[in-house]
């Protein structure tokens, strides 16, 4: 006899008890239901308040409260931050702002970045590998390298993680890393990824430098020679003509972050090649970013198109990243359009600059090494005293920041004045005089209080 099967193979009788046992289920009142697992109780997870750096950390604020010295970092400003700022509704005249030429809040960029979020949105929400390629990106990677003079460019969503990456990917443990002792955070980061060796030389000493090539070069396989275009802490550029010359007897490649002196130094504010007349596709790596004078976010690297394409398709912090934000890509290709068509702006820059150094130093205070272009700082030499001061011209509406230890040295703490070309000589020398003033009263008295504070640590 055959036994006839139904729904997946089961005999009549046994789908209809199948069926009412569904339909059961489906009658069966939510109370009776299984109720939700009930959570493991487990140990919290790390405080991190017991670690000792976070401890010490915590000492010298409670040190800093106790004298009532209010954090300067971290103020919100409630406008655009030009040669003017506007902190808990005051103005006030502002020197802590990398908008070199006043392009962040120009009418132009403004309108490019609106544009390109109407046609684009707000974010490219892919890897440009994948599927987040944009015309912009391209519109602005030519009209880097075109200000660089060289064949191509290829950008970063991030400054800081545009050295990393590259660094830390372009280099390996068989090489060899020459930088700067006063290089910036993102280089050293990514000298200490790629695991390559790394010895720093003394700021602007380039017989030190000649020395490590003679006798390291020839135990590596490559050697990159780090510097930055204009020092973002101290305002001086390095000798151009002789890193090349030391890199081309040494074969080494050269990088040279033109963070804070792409819009500052040459006639046309081109960077550093241009103030020094040089060949830029002498230069292996040019590195920049497109936070400061082209009033964006970002970062890139310019140079030849084999390099540029090889980073594209192997750089981590490209290949793995989403692509550039529309808004963001528009207005600093927005921002080199304004600057190669207006370049009285980075001739006001470069008057401000050396005014501001001029009476600076008229007025007895220690600049430092600066070359008065878009840095200038007032060196302090005690942190304590240098939050005070940048406290003390907050209530003379000057906004400018301290830069203390430990990203100086403790001698080397400072006021660091960023200069713009929207500035006014009349605020310049304001800004000087109270700096002078204050900083007089602050040290006839401020000994006691950096003995309080050394007892807290």
């Amino acid at each position: 006899m055959t036994d006839k099967r139904g729904l997946g193979g089961l005999s009549g009788g046994q789908r209809d008890k199948l069926m009412q046992s569904l339909r059961a289920g489906r009658k069966q009142p939510q109370e009776s239901r299984p109720a939700a697992p009930r959570r493991v109780q487990t140990a919290p997870a790390f405080d991190f308040g017991t670690l000792p750096e976070v401890k010490q950390l915590k000492m010298q604020r409670a040190a800093a409260d106790m004298i009532g010295l209010e954090n300067p970092f971290f103020r919100p400003h409630d406008a655009t931050a030009g040669s003017t700022t506007l902190i808990n509704g005051r103005t006030l005249d502002n020197f802590a702002s990398y908008n070199y030429l006043g392009m962040s809040g120009h009418p132009q960029v403004l309108e490019a970045a609106n544009a390109a979020i109407a046609r684009y949105g707000t974010s490219v929400s892919a890897s440009r590998v994948v599927a987040g390629e944009r015309p912009l990106h391209r519109e602005l990677e030519a009209a880097l390298a075109r200000l660089h003079g060289v064949e191509d460019a290829v950008t970063f969503v991030s400054g800081h993680a545009t050295n990393v990456s590259t660094i830390g990917h372009m280099m390996g443990t068989e090489d060899l890393i020459l930088s700067d002792m006063l290089i910036h955070n993102s280089i050293a980061e990514g000298a200490r990824l790629s695991g390559a060796k790394r010895l720093n030389f003394a700021h602007g000493d380039l017989d030190m430098l000649e020395q490590q090539l003679a006798s390291n070069r020839h135990l590596h396989d490559h050697v990159l020679i780090a510097v930055e275009g204009l020092y973002s802490m101290d305002g001086d550029f390095p000798d151009l003509k002789r890193l090349i010359a030391l890199k081309n007897r040494y074969d080494a490649w050269l990088l040279v972050d033109e963070a804070h002196s792409l819009g500052v130094l040459g006639t046309h504010g081109r960077g550093i090649a241009e103030e020094f007349g040089i060949d830029p596709t002498s230069v292996e790596m040019w590195m920049g970013t497109l936070s400061k004078t082209l009033a964006s976010c970002g970062g890139y690297i310019a140079g030849s198109s084999t390099l540029c394409e090889y980073l594209k398709a192997t750089a981590p912090g490209f290949v793995y990243s989403v692509g550039m934000a529309p808004p963001l890509a528009a207005a600093a290709l927005s921002s080199i359009t304004i600057m190669e068509r207006e370049t009285e702006r980075v001739g006001r820059l470069k008057d401000n600059g050396h005014h501001f150094l001029k009476v600076a130093k008229a007025a007895g205070l220690d600049t430092g090494p600066s070359a008065g272009y878009s840095v200038v700082p007032v060196i302090v030499g005690d942190s304590v005293q240098a939050a005070m001061l940048a406290n003390a011209l907050l209530d003379d509406d000057i906004n400018v920041l301290p830069i203390i230890f430990p990203a100086v040295a403790e001698k080397a703490a400072r006021l660091r004045f960023f200069i713009t070309s929207e500035h006014t000589h009349d605020q310049i020398d304001r800004a000087v005089a109270k700096t002078a003033e204050r900083l007089a009263t602050i040290r006839a008295g401020g000994s006691a209080l950096k003995a309080l504070l050394n007892n807290a640590r």
